[in-house]
């Protein structure tokens, strides 16, 4: 049965957060994107993921307000932003950031990514050093070579059995979305059971994203534009890898967290070919999803990390 109940919008969803938070727009880079913005202190820019919007960090907002000035941004592509054609390589988006940080008035800000986020984050280092002073990378790795890699087919017995009992880490969507076409055809108005199936494999608290964040994240996803948007950070990868390929290691402190699924070939991928100062922490009774299941832990990572730099404007 198609369920038929409104789904907030942005403003109300802002609105709905403990703290002072308003849900605005910016045109930088010659894109409107959205974001939500509340607190006060020194800058912290919060990129997210697919198949998620902002809202993904609605649990570590509040928090992260008593601390800093705190804006959650939907990227080139997702929930209130705008979809162009291009401009989904991460050289690309990490310019929309850089510009939005200006915009807001900042000269540079203290960033944390999850998923594409997290990529988008270090290509914004990368390419823009000067507007991050410190860097959180979540449960994904940068764009490397070894992303060219990926088999179509699970490799082994113990991935195929892992992903039957709903525990896998076997990307299949790192291929489906390189379809032009057929995935928005396939998918439009019917992208709930995506949701689902990556919480399903992907959580170990299956609680810890509740129904409405689903409908919202489905509702953002629904239209043929936006499963198309969302694939672009995905057609993308190659350019990606090949963007980073010649840059140096990072040498300003980057922290990346890791989930329990990931933590393992995190600590492989981020190694000093990354960069200099890295460390990756294993959040615990956490899946790929760590802001919503573990937000407690997030919380006092970032403000540990971040809270000890003593940079300023």
């Amino acid at each position: 049965m198609t369920d038929t109940r409104p789904v907030p919008t942005d403003a109300e969803l802002a609105a709905s957060l403990d703290g002072d938070f308003t849900s605005a727009y910016a045109t930088v880079n010659g894109v409107r994107l959205h974001h939500v913005t509340g607190g006060s202190g020194e800058p912290l820019i919060l990129l997210g993921g697919w198949p998620q919007t902002w809202w993904q960090f609605r649990k570590v907002l509040p928090a992260l307000a008593r601390s800093f000035r705190v804006t959650a941004v939907d990227l080139r592509g997702m929930g209130g932003s705008d979809k162009p054609a291009d401009g989904y390589d991460k050289r690309t988006m990490a310019r929309d950031i850089h510009e939005l940080i200006h915009h807001l008035g900042h000269t540079s800000a203290f960033v944390a990514g999850h998923d594409i986020g997290a990529g988008l984050g270090y290509h914004l280092a990368a390419n823009y050093p000067a507007s991050v002073r410190r860097l959180v990378t979540i449960d994904l790795g940068v764009p490397e070579a070894s992303w060219l890699e990926i088999p179509m087919l699970p490799g082994s017995d113990e991935q195929v059995e892992a992903i039957s009992r709903g525990r896998g880490g076997y990307p299949w969507w790192f291929a489906f979305n390189q379809l032009r076409g057929l995935p928005e055809e396939l998918l439009a108005g019917r992208f709930r059971p995506v949701i689902d199936w990556l919480y399903g494999h992907m959580l170990l608290d299956q609680a810890s994203v509740s129904d409405d964040a689903r409908r919202i994240y489905a509702h953002a996803y629904a239209t043929p534009e936006a499963i198309r948007a969302g694939n672009g950070w995905y057609q993308t990868m190659r350019k990606d890898v090949i963007d980073l390929a010649d840059h140096a290691p990072l040498t300003l402190p980057i922290l990346t967290l890791a989930g329990e699924l990931g933590y393992q070939a995190l600590r492989q991928q981020m190694g000093p070919d990354k960069g200099t100062d890295i460390r990756v922490v294993e959040v615990r009774g956490s899946g790929h999803y760590v802001p919503e299941e573990q937000p407690e832990a997030v919380v006092r990572e970032l403000l540990a990390f971040f809270g000890t730099a003593g940079a300023q404007e």
